[in-house]
């Protein structure tokens, strides 16, 4: 038996077969029964039964095909299907059956009624979403609604008649699995699009668990709105990691990397189409240069940093304080509104007072509007009992090792939950995406309020909302840039990846997607956030902490040719294991190593933010032919005294950064 408990996600009483065998040929019998569709792991099924079969699982039929003819509905064994006591309402039972279901041929017409021993006619089915092929609908104002569901190699269902109702709740269901498109031929017609399940599967939670065994575990959580092109990528390195026997069953890996391509139509890394595409030739770029990390900033010294007032005095010098330890977690709940953008730096002790006034209204007034939603409303949109569904499977998903989120029935995850609604009604084109609450939950904890949680959360996704667009350029435009970028650090491993069906750098993918939440714990995730936050040292900090994490691994991978499936494994294995204040310092030098660069390519220039350098290699002034003096980036880095973390993650108590004056507080 299976241990997992199905989800129902649709049902509909009042669903008939019109079997025609009644005694007359013009006659119908009907055959009244409940349409469900239901979630399982990496299943969606179709289930269909009389209303007298519902809770006897020994009437199970599952429609069955094979390459060369129609097959009957063939009942499964009794002894094989019977229910267990202890789960007497359970579905697991049902999908026991499809693995063991027996087929006969026999030749007849579609939608004949099969008889048994018992001269009973027995209908039930059940199907997965994966074999069907199309839906035929019936002509508007011709009766009662009907659907026939055609499954591949051209096995017909029989007739599914809407009595109570239409098909159109089923068809809205159905699509956020699979994508249907009209038949050219007849509009009746819905094709499934076998290319592209837009809303079936995210890839995400191909790497959803640290232990890359469970890949078995696979969820198919529909989203509201992108992720899905994803999922032909999870059927196949799941078919790839599955086998016994590697040589036997695992596809090649040039065949996994082309479908990994199919799966975002047009992502084609450096390709030369792209705008602004540029030949990232072999530059050096010198020796990564050795950096350390300060304490965190204290409440000492950022209440030094504000004047009688509330004001911040010096905005750069505390986000360069910031950006080089972090922040104690005393300061972080008024900090971090600052650094997501919810407090202007210049505002005033009394204007932020004011300001959250403003927005607890405004916030309240958003929540009310999905708290008054009655039942039966909600059931009339479909939009947000969607949003509702998603958001209560993410909520359950949480990270329970943080103990603000402990138990079934934590305020913690009651105020996840109704901040992610609310965001609904801020947004409600994007509404919800899984991956959002990943975001959410780390802020909730800092600041300990609902309103500063929402309205920080807001400030967030005014950065991430291109991540979870239906179009996923954000998602494709970061790929290309990191690409770029580690293509200028290390072209020999950009080379090593291309050779393995790696190029793609689709293992990246999560990394990008919720900015390393699932990769670090939970109180690393809130340094290695707050050092993003204050964009320094330059723009797209976070492609450069993926290619210190990919450098650091860069000696394992080509050292012990990794292939495509191994360095899938080996980087999501990763997760939970990687030293923060270690990749801080990597990335940082690695930023230094190209600002320090003057022959810096104009694709990199523009991916970092930074002007290309009038400095020629003759020129000690810093002055260009016009007498302007030319920034140098370089100067961030030395700035700042504290004792330190040296890059190979032990403090240094006795190493010193050079402080300049010019970084005094005014």
């Amino acid at each position: 038996s299976l241990s997992t408990l199905l989800q129902v996600v649709y049902e509909q009483e009042g669903v008939y077969i019109h079997s025609s065998c009644g005694k007359n040929d013009d006659q119908d019998g009907l055959i009244a029964g409940i349409l469900r569709v239901i979630e399982k792991e990496n299943e969606v099924i179709v289930d269909w039964r009389p209303l007298d079969e519902t809770l006897d699982t020994s009437n199970i039929f599952c429609a069955g095909k094979d390459s060369s003819s129609v097959v009957e509905w063939t009942q499964t064994p009794k002894e094989k299907c019977s229910r267990g006591a202890d789960r007497p309402n359970s579905y697991e039972a049902e999908w026991d059956m499809v693995t063991t279901v027996s087929f006969k041929k026999k030749p007849h017409s579609n939608g004949d009624a099969t008889t048994h021993a018992n001269g009973e006619s027995k209908w039930s089915f059940l199907f997965s979403l994966t074999d069907l092929k199309s839906v035929k609908q019936n002509k508007e104002g011709m009766g009662w609604s009907y659907l026939v569901f055609c499954l591949k190699d051209d096995v017909k269902l029989p007739a599914l008649h809407f009595h109570h109702g239409d098909s159109k709740l089923l068809i809205k269901c159905l699509e956020k699995h699979v994508v249907l498109n009209e038949s050219p031929q007849d509009k009746r017609i819905l094709l499934v699009n076998s290319q592209n399940k837009s809303l079936s599967q995210s890839f995400e939670n191909l790497f959803d668990e640290p232990s890359y065994g469970l890949l078995h575990k696979l969820k198919k959580d529909p989203y509201t709105v992108t992720m899905g092109r994803f999922s032909k990528v999870t059927n196949y390195i799941f078919d790839s990691f599955r086998s016994s026997d590697p040589s036997s069953q695992r596809r090649p890996p040039s065949e996994m990397a082309d479908f990994l391509n199919d799966a975002i139509p047009g992502l084609k890394i450096n390709q030369q189409e792209e705008p602004g595409f540029e030949v990232i030739t072999r530059i050096d770029l010198g020796k990564q240069p050795e950096v350390s990390r300060r304490e965190p900033v204290s409440a000492v010294e950022w209440a030094k940093n504000m004047d009688t007032e509330g004001r911040i005095l010096n905005v750069d010098y505390i986000k360069r304080l910031i950006f080089k330890g972090g922040l104690c977690h005393t300061v972080r709940k008024e900090a971090w509104k600052f650094l997501l953008g919810y407090f202007p730096w210049n505002s005033t002790k009394e204007e932020r007072a004011n300001l959250q006034k403003r927005k607890t209204d405004e916030y309240f007034r958003m929540k009310l509007q999905w708290k008054s939603v009655s039942e039966e409303q909600e059931k009339r949109n479909s939009r947000l009992r969607d949003y509702r569904s998603l958001i209560e499977k993410d909520v359950n998903r949480t990270d329970r090792t943080n103990k603000f989120y402990e138990g079934e029935d934590n305020p913690g995850l009651i105020l996840l939950h109704d901040i992610l609604m609310t965001y609904c009604m801020y947004d409600f084109d994007l509404g919800y995406v899984q991956g959002m609450s990943d975001l959410l939950s780390p802020v909730l904890y800092v600041m300990e309020n609902e309103v500063d949680a929402f309205w920080c959360f807001v400030s967030y996704m005014d950065q991430m909302h291109q991540n979870f667009e239906e179009q996923m350029q954000g998602m494709k435009t970061q790929l290309i840039q990191l690409s770029t970028l580690l293509r200028l650090l290390d072209s020999g491993f950009c080379s090593y990846l291309e050779s393995q069906d790696s190029g793609y750098l689709y293992f990246c993918f999560r990394w990008l997607l919720i900015r390393f939440k699932r990769e670090f714990s939970f109180q690393d995730i809130l340094r290695l956030w707050e050092v993003m936050w204050t964009e320094l040292p330059c723009q797209n900090f976070h492609l450069l902490l993926c290619c210190a994490i990919l450098e650091s691994e860069k000696q394992q991978i080509m050292d012990k040719h990794y292939g495509f499936n191994e360095i899938l494994k080996h980087i999501n294995e990763l997760s939970m294991k990687i030293d923060v204040e270690f990749i801080l310092c990597k990335a940082e030098a690695i930023s230094m190593q190209m600002m320090n660069c003057k022959e810096l390519p104009q694709a990199v220039s523009e991916i970092l933010g930074i002007e290309s350098s009038s400095v020629t290699p003759d020129s000690d002034t810093g002055e260009d032919d016009s007498g302007a003096v030319s920034s140098c980036p370089t100067s961030f880095y030395q700035s700042i005294s504290t004792p330190v973390i040296a890059d190979n993650g032990t403090r240094d108590s006795t190493q010193q950064m050079s402080e300049t004056q010019s970084l005094t507080p005014a």
